[in-house]
């Protein structure tokens, strides 16, 4: 089925943060902060792979990010989907199935061997393909993604992810420069509201991953020279 009657932005956004926190894919620790990708410091970490394991919160999520897609692109907007490998493979699969579309993934790089080949599936030049992923944090990662896809013949302007970090303002930018849009249900300014409301982590936390969420990069620069 494709959903087309949902809630607003804003409610929807209310409630994959409180989903997140539900299943426990929200971790939090200002006192001992993760190291991200990058290798830097974050007091904020975010596991939506977890998603998969929840069926009734991963089909309420599905549905979410497959209206959201729709209301802000169009309804006849895309031919094909594609997930980043790995994490977007199978959130790519369940929003494909909802659109009513062909569903292919993108590898971060070539196979090595047989075809070589970064795209698995079939994706036919001209055809308009939406990139599904996870999350995004400054937009970078997608854009490998974007260019193996349109490497094919086919157009990508548009990535959808349920989690966008929010809080580098450089990401959408850097997304429209390459002429992509992105779409996404919450961000970590959505997840710290309701933390606040659910009081899932104590006071001191929270007031260190505000800090962190107003000025990530000072923060990273300040914890390192501790």
């Amino acid at each position: 089925m494709i959903p087309s009657s949902y809630p607003n932005a804003n409610e929807m956004a209310r409630l994959t943060a409180r989903m997140l926190l539900e299943i426990e894919a929200v971790h939090l620790n200002g006192a001992e902060p993760f190291t991200l990708a990058s290798g830097l410091p974050s007091p904020t970490y975010i596991d939506c792979r977890k998603l998969i394991s929840y069926p009734r919160i991963r089909a309420t999520l599905m549905d979410f990010l497959t209206a959201t897609v729709m209301r802000n692109a169009g309804f006849e907007a895309f031919d094909n989907v594609a997930g980043g490998e790995t994490a977007g493979i199978p959130f790519a699969a369940l929003v494909a199935e909802r659109m009513g579309l062909p569903m292919t993934y993108v590898r971060k790089k070539p196979k090595g061997y047989g075809r070589n080949a970064r795209i698995e599936g079939v994706m036919k030049k001209g055809e308009r393909a939406l990139l599904v992923e996870d999350l995004t944090t400054d937009g970078g990662s997608k854009l490998s993604f974007v260019d193996a896809i349109r490497d094919t013949g086919a157009t990508c302007g548009h990535t959808a992810v349920i989690f966008y970090y929010g809080i580098f303002p450089e990401t959408e930018k850097t997304l429209g420069d390459h002429g992509v849009r992105l779409h996404h249900l919450c961000t970590w300014w959505d997840v710290l509201a309701e933390a606040r409301k659910s009081d899932t982590f104590d006071q001191t936390t929270l007031t260190e991953v505000e800090a962190f969420l107003h000025n990530p990069r000072e923060w990273q620069s300040a914890y390192q020279n501790r």
